[in-house]
């Protein structure tokens, strides 16, 4: 099973179509730009109308800070109201794969990549559930301070972490997950691929890579299911298969 988004805003319908055909394996998230003014209005349809549950965010790429928006705001309040919905928030670098392989040009805005701008409303809204992906994506300590601020934050392990680079000192994706887990705890640890497009499709070396680097510190099985799938089906409240 997966959550999968879109690729492009407005394509709530792909998403839902995909979701209507194996209801049981995969999760929708939609891909919405909150600066619109019909962002409101097509969140309450993805969440209501076509039964998706994480409403995922961009605010480097399109130049909008979480804690001063309106629609993100919106947006954050609707899922407030709806458990079993999410709010997935990109911070750090931002790379769009696609984009490089066509040769186009992405004129994102980091100064909204910080996780401490969802800090405002997490706070507002605790009944909503925020997801940061890539553990902040080189805002390692940014995120954790979040999460460990907001126990509405979950932290997202997706794609290589080439972030690591990064830091001031060498680091690894063991001490990673090990400060992770002393910071947040393994509830609130998402497992993620970060698998794509065609032809990349399922990344089978990120999920061995993650599996191994929590073997070696030691993760319990209890532990190691919860990361990789438990927790995310248990905040969208989806059935255990």
């Amino acid at each position: 099973a997966a959550m999968m988004m879109a690729s492009v805003p407005n394509d709530e319908d792909s998403i839902a179509a995909a979701v209507a055909a194996v209801p049981e394996r995969i999760i929708g998230g939609f891909f919405l730009d909150p600066t619109k003014p019909d962002a409101e209005t097509r969140a309450k349809r993805a969440f209501d109308e076509l039964g998706l549950h994480v409403a995922c965010l961009f605010p480097a790429m399109f130049h909008f800070s979480m804690a001063e928006c309106e629609g993100a705001r919106a947006v954050v309040s609707l899922a407030s109201e709806r458990p079993g919905t999410a709010v997935f928030v990109h911070c750090g670098a931002l790379s769009v794969g696609v984009r490089k392989k066509l040769g186009l040009l992405s004129k994102f805005d980091m100064r909204f990549s910080n996780p401490l701008e969802i800090y405002k409303l997490a706070a507002e809204f605790p009944q909503a559930k925020f997801i940061v992906p890539h553990f902040g994506a080189g805002m390692f300590r940014e995120a954790l301070m979040l999460a460990d601020l907001c126990p509405n934050v979950f932290l997202d392990t997706s794609s290589s972490n080439k972030w690591m680079n990064y830091e001031p000192t060498p680091t690894d994706l063991p001490t990673i997950f090990q400060q992770a887990l002393r910071v947040v705890g393994h509830e609130r640890l998402l497992f993620g691929s970060d698998s794509s497009f065609f032809p990349r499709g399922w990344v089978a070396d990120v999920f061995a890579s993650q599996l191994d680097a929590l073997s070696k510190i030691g993760v319990s099985a209890e532990q190691a299911q919860a990361i990789f799938g438990g927790n995310l089906k248990r905040i969208l409240q989806m059935a255990e298969a």
